[in-house]
């Protein structure tokens, strides 16, 4: 389940949707999460689908490659399913088994929920996979440069963001290694009840936390070593312009948050 994590890993592949500037890319996934949560119709949800399958599609990334990030999302969904699904108060009343009732308000509000979270993790995991890390940075740095004029440290922030996220698959490789090892060992992280099974995780964890640290100690002294001391005075081998297909996919993200603002304005 720990490789099904792609949030943080980047397909290389040469497509439409990867030669877009990262700023655009960046801002077409917030303006994505808006339409996302502004949805409140099920067609509405049939255009951001549409508007989420012609991205996949574009970007060449396979769509089992997509799917996998939902994985570990499996009980999480379910949790969140069932649990707006039968706490429900208001609508009418769908079924009745016993003291469970299902209502059409609580039947509604978990596949909303439900939907949301499927479109947010895949759309997330689209941006990642789509961008180089160290374009994501100069693309987060640039947004994020106006904010310098009040002391915001843009540079280090933008930083920061990109490393946590290009650690997501080396600590998730790193984790799924120490499980084999421990559960060659003897360890069993599948059996018992919730107690036990969180008590197994200590051994996964403790040096999962140590090989953490020890990495961010290396990298610390790795660009010490380079004379590395922020954004102040630094040029970039690759200038951030934008073109004429960065305009046409920031239109296709307002066209596609107007439409879901008409359908909520028509509910």
């Amino acid at each position: 389940m720990l490789r099904d994590i792609t949030l943080g890993q980047y397909y290389p592949v040469d497509s439409p949707l990867h030669r877009l500037d990262p700023r655009t890319k960046i801002l077409m996934t917030i303006g994505f999460v808006v339409a996302v949560f502004l949805v409140t119709q099920v067609w509405g949800y049939v255009v951001v689908l549409a508007f989420l399958a012609y991205a996949i599609h574009i970007s060449r990334i396979p769509v089992k490659l997509m799917l996998r990030s939902l994985r570990p999302l499996r009980i999480l969904l379910i949790f969140t399913f069932v649990l707006n699904l039968f706490f429900g108060s208001g609508g009418t009343e769908l079924l009745r088994l016993g003291f469970v009732v299902i209502r059409s308000e609580g039947l509604n509000n978990a596949v909303h929920f439900s939907m949301r979270l499927v479109f947010l993790v895949v759309g997330s995991s689209l941006l990642t996979l789509t961008t180089a890390p160290v374009t994501l940075t100069d693309g987060i740095e640039k947004l994020a440069s106006p904010l310098k004029r009040i002391g915001f440290p843009a540079h280090e922030m933008a930083m920061m963001m990109t490393i946590a996220l290009r650690f997501i698959p080396t600590l998730t490789e790193e984790a799924d290694k120490i499980m084999k090892a421990q559960s060659a060992r003897g360890a069993d992280f599948t059996s018992g009840n919730l107690k036990q099974r969180a008590t197994a995780m200590i051994p996964l964890l403790v040096p999962l936390f140590v090989s953490a640290f020890r990495r961010a100690g290396d990298l610390a002294m790795a660009m010490e070593s380079r004379c590395y001391h922020g954004g102040e005075g630094r040029t970039r081998l690759h200038v951030l312009k934008y073109r004429m297909a960065d305009f046409m996919a920031l239109a296709a993200v307002a066209l596609l948050i107007a439409l879901t603002v008409l359908q909520r304005n028509l509910l």
